[in-house]
Parts: structure tokens; C-alpha cells; sequence
């Protein structure tokens, strides 16, 4: 009996390290791309992971870690206010959420079909990827992602890149069964192998890095510039968290918006948010790329995702690791991004497409136009701009322009109608 219950923890954790192997690209890029610390990161994510399943009982095999919604305004927040008060207004995010799911506990979900259709949350998920292009294309190209210094040789650069996105677009498309999970992997191992031949990594940092390390943890400041700046970004991932819940829901069977319901799996999510920007770590979502392998692979217990947290969070303590993820060329990380900011706004489009909304209705197309120019243009509006301010105008277009069922697309209507 011993030996059973032995052999079915190793499963476990075994299934969990693979969990976490599939989410690990997507994980400690997002810091990189940041710069905020992978080792953190990793720690954040497990330790949220495990606040998302005691909050909904451990309940849904799901995986949180760093969002990649956040990077454009964490980029422009870090230049504006620092890191600090960057990371205060991460918390202010994260407590939105938390507000949500007390809104939704109160109140059900009805006021989100009105606050957030579909023809304002796809250009705004559009905007989030196509605002991150130049820095995709600047880091692809061997410079910093502002564009502000070469750090690589063009030449150079621009070979190791572009075959890194190459190696991820095969894998992606062609790779068969729990390797196509993890194109992001194949990609960086590629990139970094050629970025050794070229001569461009740089060792030492790896050789001075102790073994074991307490991940550089940063304590957040809070001012209210940076909470108003960072607030409004979180409406986007608080989406995409309800259309990942959903997924999980058809893989398995279930509906988890009834039980544990969304108010506690969106109270999850903000606190596991909140507790990672206290520390100084990215913000965390919900990772369908983890529900993609949960699918594959059939595993629907829970404690597969506990097992990926505590694997996570004893990796961020080895300090040669993190310094070998840093050490990572930026035209590796720019040939892959070329791909992932894409995709992001792909999602946006798939969103207005599945929905069916009419962009021949004035109304939706002046939602959209307006929120597609101010959030990629960069517009300013008091304290806020892109993607923040995109989200908001968005919003308050869809609240004050007549039509409201038009906002919801032919795909609503005709399922009401059924």
C-alpha cells in the first residue's frame, strides 16, 4: 500500500515538473523582457499558484505565472515612475481583481456583458500585442527593446533571430504531441546554442553566480500617478482569466464558473497578483498553454499544478540558474517575441471574428478605430496612455454609444434566439 501511494506521488511530480516545463518559456520571458528578476518570477508564480488553489479549494488543475498583458506597461511604467512604484501600481491591479470577484459574488455576472463585450475587449487585447512590436523588432535586430543601443552586431543578430523564430514556428506547427506545447523551449535552446558559436554569451556571470540564492526580492512603493497609470490595464487579463477558466472547464468536463465559481477563482487571481508584485515579481494569469498539455495528456488532478508550484518555487533559490536565464542574447528572445506579441493580437481579432461583430455598425467601428489609434499611437490623456487609456476609452465608447446588443456580434444574438 506504501509503495502505491509512493508511486503515485513520483507520478504526480513528475507530471507537475512537465506542467511546468510547458509554462517555463512564456514564465521567464516575460521578466527578461522587463527586467525583472526570472528567479522571482519563478518563486511568484509557484507561491501564487499555490494561493489560486487554496482559494478555490484545489479544485482546478490550472498554472499561474507571469503575464504577458503587462509588459508594454511595465516597460513605460518603470521609465515613468521606477521600479517601485511600478510594482505598487502591480498590486493596485491585482486588488481590481479581487473587487471583480466581490462585484461577481454580489451581483453575478450580468454587469461584465455590459461592461466588457466583445468590441471592447478585442481591439484592446489587440492593442496589447501590436504595442509590443518595436520591441520585439529592436530586440530581433540586436538592439535594447527601447531601440536606445546596439548591443549585438546586426549581422549577427539578425541570422541568430530570425532562425530562432524559424525553430519555434516549426515546433509550433509541426511538432507532434506534448512537444508542441513547448515551441518557445525549442527555440531558445536553439538561439542560445548558436549565440555560443557566435560568441556573443557571456559566461562569467554564470561562474560568479552562487549556487543557492535568495532570489532578489524588491518591495513595492505606492503613488497614486503609477496606480491610475496601471489599474486599467488589468481589464484585459481579468478577461482573458474568464475565457481560460472556461477552457479548462470543456477539458475536463465541468463548470467551474458554478463551482468554485468565478468570484473565487478571480479572487485567486488577484491575489496571487498582488502577493507577486509585493515581492517585486511580475504579474500572474491563468496560462492556456498549461490547459493545452492537461488536455493532451488527460491528467485532470489538481495537485499535478501544486506539484509544478513547489518545483517552481525551489528552482528560484539557485542563483547559477537565474544567471544562466539572463544570460540569454537579446536577438534570441526578439526572433521568438516576433511571434508571441503577434499572437497576442491575433487573439484580439479571433475575438471580434468568433463573436461575429459587425464592424460595418458605426458604433463598432468607431469603438474599435479609436481604441486601435489611441492605444498603438501612444496618445496621453492626463495620466494615463496606451493600453490604459485604450482600455478606457473603450469602455466608456461601449457604455455611452447607442446599440448595446450590436457590441455582442451575430454569434450572441442568434444563441439568444435559439
Amino acid at each position: 500500500m506504501q509503495d502505491t501511494t509512493n508511486n503515485a506521488v513520483w507520478r504526480q511530480a513528475l507530471a507537475g515538473s512537465q506542467m511546468l516545463l510547458v509554462a517555463f518559456g512564456a514564465l521567464v520571458l516575460m521578466p527578461l523582457i522587463t527586467g525583472l528578476d526570472p528567479n522571482v518570477a519563478l518563486f511568484t508564480a509557484g507561491f501564487g499558484t499555490l494561493i489560486f488553489h487554496v482559494v478555490t479549494g484545489g479544485q482546478i488543475p490550472i498554472f499561474l505565472a507571469s503575464s504577458f498583458a503587462f509588459i508594454a506597461p511595465i516597460l513605460a511604467a518603470k521609465t515613468k515612475f521606477g521600479l517601485e512604484q511600478t510594482l505598487g501600481g502591480l498590486v493596485a491591479a491585482g486588488i481590481l481583481y479581487i473587487l471583480l470577484s466581490g462585484l461577481i459574488r454580489l451581483r453575478g455576472t450580468g454587469f461584465l456583458h455590459r461592461l466588457l463585450p466583445p468590441v471592447v475587449i478585442g481591439p484592446v487585447i489587440m492593442v496589447i500585442g501590436l504595442s509590443l512590436a518595436p520591441v520585439a523588432v529592436h530586440m530581433a535586430s540586436g538592439r535594447a527593446g527601447d531601440g536606445s543601443i546596439e548591443l549585438v552586431p546586426y549581422d549577427t543578430a539578425i541570422l541568430i533571430s530570425m532562425i530562432s523564430l524559424l525553430v519555434t514556428v516549426i515546433a509550433a506547427v509541426w511538432a507532434k504531441g506534448i512537444f508542441r506545447l513547448i515551441p518557445i523551449m525549442f527555440g531558445v535552446m536553439t538561439g542560445y546554442s548558436l549565440s555560443v558559436v557566435a560568441g556573443i554569451v557571456d559566461f562569467s556571470t554564470i561562474a560568479a553566480a552562487p549556487w543557492f540564492a535568495l532570489p532578489n526580492f524588491v518591495a513595492p512603493e505606492f503613488g497614486w500617478s503609477a496606480i491610475l497609470f496601471m489599474i486599467p490595464v488589468a481589464i484585459a487579463p481579468a478577461i482573458e482569466h474568464i475565457g481560460d477558466v472556461l477552457a479548462i472547464g470543456n477539458v475536463t468536463g465541468r463548470n467551474y464558473l458554478k463551482n468554485p465559481g468565478l468570484h473565487r477563482t478571480l479572487l485567486g487571481d488577484g491575489l496571487a497578483t498582488s502577493s507577486a508584485a509585493l515581492l517585486g515579481g511580475p504579474p500572474n494569469t491563468t496560462y492556456s498553454e498549461v490547459t493545452g498539455a492537461v488536455m493532451l495528456t488527460q491528467n485532470f488532478n489538481p495537485r499535478i499544478m501544486i506539484w509544478a508550484a513547489v518545483i517552481a518555487i525551489a528552482l528560484a533559490f539557485i542563483g547559477k540558474f537565474g544567471a544562466a536565464l539572463q544570460s540569454i542574447p537579446v536577438p534570441v528572445m526578439g526572433g521568438i517575441l516576433c511571434l508571441l506579441f503577434g499572437s497576442i493580437a491575433v487573439v484580439g481579432l479571433n475575438t471580434l471574428i468568433r463573436h461575429q461583430v459587425d464592424l460595418s455598425e458605426a458604433r463598432n467601428l468607431v469603438i474599435v478605430a479609436v481604441t486601435l489609434v489611441f492605444g498603438i499611437g501612444g496618445m496621453v490623456l492626463g495620466h494615463m496612455e496606451g493600453i490604459a487609456l485604450c482600455a478606457v476609452v473603450a469602455i466608456g465608447l461601449n457604455l455611452v454609444l447607442p446599440g448595446e446588443r450590436e457590441s455582442w456580434g451575430k454569434a450572441i444574438h442568434e444563441q439568444q434566439t435559439n
